[in-house]
């Protein structure tokens, strides 16, 4: 959870480098994702060594024997400004380069370059870092959200940054399995991907292979961080979800780098990420493994940038939708691209629900009659703020067979506020913010508890958070989808005391308030 205080370090950091001169916001994220990235690397080495010493368990090392020197807890205690240049320039730099030069992860690394300058920057850009709460949680992906949402560029082309606690809720949602594979066709900063290998390691570890360490939080509070070591998984699963389990595709090769950085510090040694725009018709000639029934699971938030030119689109996609409207495209190549029974949760705008065009009647009619549409669950319209206040929805839906009832959950509470500013409502017992909160527990036990055979009964309370509509009442309405037409309101009929008990109730006050008055007077 990024606080205050965190907020400030981070601003300070970022004016540094504006003063000296650095003043691309993509750079500037680019370099302090970099910096990161080897604190980073180090701490994971630790973790690692730790764990080894307690399992016996081997594992690769990140640094040789040679290379010592080059870790974050070395290099970032050295007094002299221009040596500490040398030796990130020279060699910390050089390791990103060659680490993992046999593998994917290894082709978005080949470019990395320190273009800090001044020593001095570098300083305080190590010192900064440094004191970065980096150990506890998942502070680093709320960091690179908070860095993210300082580009100017930020929600332009649609490119909305998705709130973590909405991404745990969808990964929740589909329970993706070992032996599966995820993609993410707008993969951005590989969120949905992070989620998903954490939720696989939380929930494939006996809890002997839970670890706890203490870790201190940046008030100076003592905490313990559980680190999960996947010891439930066979050799055989482990080795897929380290190197062939994760997929993604984007057009935005600075968020690809930040991706590949994420995944790999997260465990993805050799993350399967690419720079390609899954609607482009390049994508079936590059990657035609991966283009159509290809991924048991897909996790996706596509950029709603209104339309794009009809003649860079892969025809077999606009052979399903007649469209330029990029939300509606990505729909149909996430049909395309899931196996058939694989399952996708998809964040849509809640125009995709109820608009009348041709296209937009044609895709519902898509997912409810050759496929099957499990949930549309309604999100609060502050949910992206900042950066726009567009209403969405996730849409939550199988490949293959059709559609007999959906699910509907009216979310009005993600647990923050739906300002600008969005707070955390909610705090834990020690006074600490709980970001899985508000209505996502209640999504996600009702999602679990839910029983289509009470979709016809006395039990489907459509005045309820959560009620069923069934297939045919959908195509009655031209497969609308928007929450408000099923759903019902009850008025409860409000009941008032007769006139005369109001008018006595009211001379007695009056009489009260005369009797104070008078008391006031024998004080004077």
């Amino acid at each position: 959870m990024i606080t205050g205080q965190l907020k400030s370090k981070v601003d300070k950091l970022w004016l540094e480098f504006f003063s000296s001169g650095i003043a691309n916001p993509l750079t500037v994220i680019e370099q302090i994702t970099f910096l990161m990235f080897a604190r980073l690397l180090d701490i994971n080495e630790s973790r690692d060594e730790k764990r080894k010493a307690r399992t016996k368990k081997e594992f690769k090392p990140r640094f040789s024997a040679e290379e010592q020197h080059l870790r974050w807890s070395s290099f970032s205690h050295i007094g002299d400004a221009d040596e500490l240049m040398a030796v990130v320039r020279d060699g910390v730099f050089k390791h990103f380069r060659t680490h993992g030069s046999d593998s994917r992860f290894g082709e978005y690394m080949k470019d990395a370059r320190l273009v800090i300058e001044k020593p001095s920057l570098l300083v305080k850009a190590v010192e900064m870092i440094n004191e970065l709460p980096l150990e506890a949680g998942d502070t680093k992906g709320d960091l690179y959200e908070y860095l993210l949402s300082k580009l100017n560029t930020a929600g332009i082309n649609g490119q909305f940054r998705t709130p973590r606690h909405i991404i745990r809720l969808m990964v929740e949602m589909l329970d993706p399995q070992p032996d599966e594979k995820i993609a993410d066709p707008s993969v951005g900063t590989a969120g949905f991907l992070v989620t998903t290998m954490d939720y696989l390691l939380e929930h494939n570890t006996s809890k002997e292979g839970v670890i706890e360490e203490q870790v201190t939080d940046e008030q100076g509070n003592e905490l313990v961080e559980k680190i999960y070591t996947g010891d439930m998984l066979t050799q055989a699963d482990w080795e897929h979800v380290r190197t062939s389990m994760f997929h993604g595709f984007d057009f935005d090769a600075t968020m690809l780098r930040v991706a590949a950085m994420n995944l790999y510090m997260h465990g993805v040694e050799d993350p399967d990420i690419f720079y390609q725009d899954a609607l482009a018709q390049s994508f079936g000639d590059r990657f035609p493994q991966y283009e159509q029934d290809a991924f048991n699971v897909v996790l996706a938030n596509p950029p709603f940038k209104g339309m794009i030119d009809e003649d860079t689109i892969n025809p077999p996609i606009l052979r399903m939708v007649k469209t330029k409207k990029t939300e509606l495209l990505f729909l149909a190549q996430i049909l395309r691209m899931l196996k058939m029974g694989g399952r996708s949760a998809t964040i849509v705008p809640q125009g995709v629900l109820f608009g009348s065009s041709r296209a937009h009647q044609s895709v519902r009619e898509e997912l409810i009659e050759r496929n099957q549409l499990e949930a549309v669950i309604n999100l609060p319209s502050g949910v992206f703020k900042p950066y726009a206040g567009v209403a969405t929805a996730i849409l939550i839906f199988a490949k293959g067979g059709q559609t007999d009832h959906v699910w509907f959950y009216d979310m009005l509470d993600d647990g923050f506020s739906l300002d600008d500013k969005r707070d955390p409502l909610y705090k834990d017992e020690a006074g600490r913010p709980v970001s899985f909160a508000g209505d996502l527990p209640k999504v996600l036990a009702a999602w679990k508890a839910r029983d289509k055979r009470a979709a016809d009964g006395d039990e489907n309370d459509r005045s309820a958070a959560s009620f069923w509509v069934g297939k045919k009442e959908l195509a009655s309405n031209k497969y609308d989808l928007s929450l408000s037409r099923y759903k019902e309101v009850k008025y409860e009929e409000e009941e008032y005391d007769p006139p005369k008990v109001i008018l006595t109730r009211l001379k007695g006050l009056e009489k009260e308030i005369m009797a104070d008055i008078d008391e006031l007077e024998k004080m004077l």
